[in-house]
């Protein structure tokens, strides 16, 4: 059954209450002081069924708030999430302040459908009640609620005169409502709390996306707060259901965990968990009232959205302040966290005398922390007002640059499903590293900053094989993911080699000048023929025509390149001389598994000097294993 959301509005004592009564039989004034005084203060509720005109049934979700000026702030807590409004005008007293405001408001949160209704139409002749409807058709012409789509019902509540004719209308607006999605991302702007005995805590909200099911194994986010809630039991509009839909009134009766009661409150948000984060910050569209005084840079106002309402400054991009009647791309900064998304609207309240002045829609929730310049600020959020899905993603991308967006961090951003951001990266030609997304622009960039880096590190190091893999990441200053899938790629377009942990040019390694290139090959016979009784590395290096750096350098290269093996601080080995001498002690172990010092110096013919590095190295091999004073040959 298709559920649609109705919400009233108009001025204090014009009807609403009792118009929801009559239509529904019931009373949604459910606090005492409500029926002492004969006033709304808080949001009521109320339900119900009719046909629509294609013979299926429309569930109706009511919800009707005061229209007390002093209790505005409760209005706004309950008209967030309506799909229809019901603008109630008194016949006897026509269009009164709170009509204004009200309607303002729901202009501001662009509500799109609504039906204008006369009340007290038993109080006023016809002639009277003609002129009301006149005034009220030139009143929102050229509106949501004009009255060439709209229509302009009268009613008695009293009298039930003209209640058949509201809920036909109803029925026919109610089915031109697009139905909201049940299978997106799930959240309800909370708007009670209680508790009930023998069932513990409740809150009450329309759910505004997604489904949420009676399930004690599935955990719903608490919004700012980041407690985990599990649901034990679901209503749906009063009735006990197995899981509620968006567009539906429901109420939850929750596990709280180690939450407590006194925690939640009408404001916080229960959403899909591990998703969506909170923010102080939200760039959006701002419009102003013809009638608000204009809106100057860090101005505060009151700020509400749904249920939550908190202080918050506002800065226009591009301009010191916002006129009466224009509209404007500005940055709101809140005085506590709260949660929302791109599309959420919201209306502003001056910050005193408290009334209404403007509204806006939220068009990025996740801005970066350095501040843009104006121009680029403006242009990003033109693209999130009219861009495609992989649009917007592609320039979420992008204004990070070579840092990339995670593909976990998408659907809290642009609230969809990961599966959903998935397909929209491919769709917005990102280039994926690993799971990090990175605009295809910057990716190239970073693939020519690392080529850059490594022709200066060759330029600087001829003699050096290549700059290690972290020093490379540090000096182009990337993030694990993106490194290394850039490297992959231009190891694949053969532009660079990578080594072990080396990475060079491809072509670069070492270049060598005649005199460094026969130095090299002194170094490297010196100790090729010296076996294991090497000189002194000094020694070698005192006898070449290359300065002390560059034969350092080659040394070095000879060192990474494995040709020479360094074992102690003092002795440098030719690799062929410890292979053979490997060889030597494993083919010894059939005929002598134990050898000790002094039989390992007649076998090799070497000092004690060089003897014991060269049983530690071959103990740090694993080609022995020392035992008291002997080494086993494993």
């Amino acid at each position: 059954m298709k559920s649609v959301i109705v919400g009233t509005a108009g001025h204090i004592d014009h009807g609403k209450t009792a118009l929801v009564k009559a239509l529904t039989g019931i009373d949604a004034d459910r606090l005492e002081e409500e029926k002492r005084r004969g006033i709304t203060i808080d949001i009521g509720f109320a339900h119900l069924e009719l046909p629509a005109p294609d013979g299926s049934r429309i569930r109706l979700g009511f919800v009707d708030v005061p229209g007390h000026e002093r209790f505005v702030r409760n209005m706004l807590a309950g008209v967030g999430g309506i799909d229809v409004v019901l603008l109630v005008i008194a016949a006897d007293e026509g269009i009164k302040p709170q009509t204004r405001e009200h309607f303002d408001i729901c202009r501001l949160l662009a509500i799109r459908r609504g039906i204008t209704v006369l009340t007290k139409s038993d109080a006023v002749d016809a002639e009277t009640l003609e002129v009301v409807r006149l005034e009220v058709e030139d009143y929102v012409r050229g509106s949501f609620l004009d009255p060439a789509q709209s229509p302009i019902v009268a009613v008695s509540s009293l009298t039930g005169a003209g209640l058949d004719a509201l809920k036909s209308a109803l029925a026919q607006v109610a089915t031109e409502v697009a139905a909201k999605n049940s299978a997106a991302l799930a959240r309800l702007p909370i708007d009670r709390v209680f508790s009930m005995k023998g069932f513990g805590t409740v809150v009450t909200g329309t759910l505004v996306a997604g489904t949420i099911r009676k399930s004690d194994e599935e955990e719903l986010e608490v919004f700012p707060a980041g407690s985990r809630v599990r649901v034990r039991g679901v209503q749906v509009h009063g009735s006990p259901a197995e899981a509620a839909v968006a567009g539906q009134r429901t109420a939850l009766n929750l596990n709280l965990g180690g939450l407590s009661a006194e925690e939640l409150a009408r404001g916080m948000t229960l959403a899909t968990a591990d998703t969506f984060r909170s923010t102080a910050r939200v760039d959006a569209l701002l419009s102003l009232l013809p009638s608000a005084k204009p809106l100057k840079g860090g101005a505060r106002v009151h700020f509400h959205a749904y249920t939550m309402e908190t202080i918050a400054e506002a800065r226009v991009y591009g301009a010191t302040q916002l006129k009466p009647g224009d509209e404007a791309y500005a940055q709101l900064r809140f005085a506590e966290p709260l949660l929302l998304l791109p599309g959420d609207r919201f209306i502003m309240r001056q910050f005193s005398p408290v009334v209404t002045i403007g509204g806006g829609v939220v068009l990025d929730a996740s801005p970066l922390t350095r501040k843009p310049r104006a121009d680029d600020a403006i242009a990003f959020l033109k693209l999130m007002r009219d861009g495609s899905p992989a649009q917007m993603l592609a320039a979420r991308a992008a204004r990070r640059g070579t840092s990339g967006l995670r593909l976990s961090e998408v659907p809290g951003e642009m609230n969809i499903r990961r599966e959903e951001a998935a397909k929209l990266a491919d769709a917005a030609g990102l280039v994926w590293c690993n799971q990090v997304l990175v605009a295809a622009a910057a990716f190239a960039a970073t693939k020519a900053n690392i080529v850059q880096a490594l022709k200066k590190f060759h330029d600087a190091n001829p003699l050096v094989a290549g700059m290690s893999k972290e020093e490379l990441r540090d000096r182009v200053n990337l993030g694990p993911e993106v490194f290394y899938s850039v490297l992959e790629k231009l190891a694949e377009e053969k532009k660079l080699e990578v080594a072990g942990e080396l990475v060079h040019l491809a072509g670069r390694g070492v270049v060598m000048k005649d005199e460094e290139a026969e130095s090299k090959k002194i170094i490297e016979h010196a100790f090729a023929s010296a076996g294991l009784k090497v000189p002194s590395l000094k020694e070698v290096l005192a006898g070449l025509k290359v300065d002390k750096t560059r034969a350092q350098k080659i040394v070095t290269l000879l060192l990474r390149d494995r040709v020479l093996l360094k074992i102690s601080e003092e002795l440098v080995f030719h690799q062929s001389a410890l292979m053979d001498l490997r060889h030597k002690i494993v083919a010894l172990k059939a005929s002598t598994p134990k050898i000790d010092v002094a039989r390992f110096k007649e076998i090799t013919g070497v000092s004690r000097k060089y003897a014991i590095p060269l049983l530690e190295y071959l103990d740090r091999e694993r080609i022995t294993r020392r035992v008291g004073d002997e080494r086993a040959i494993l």
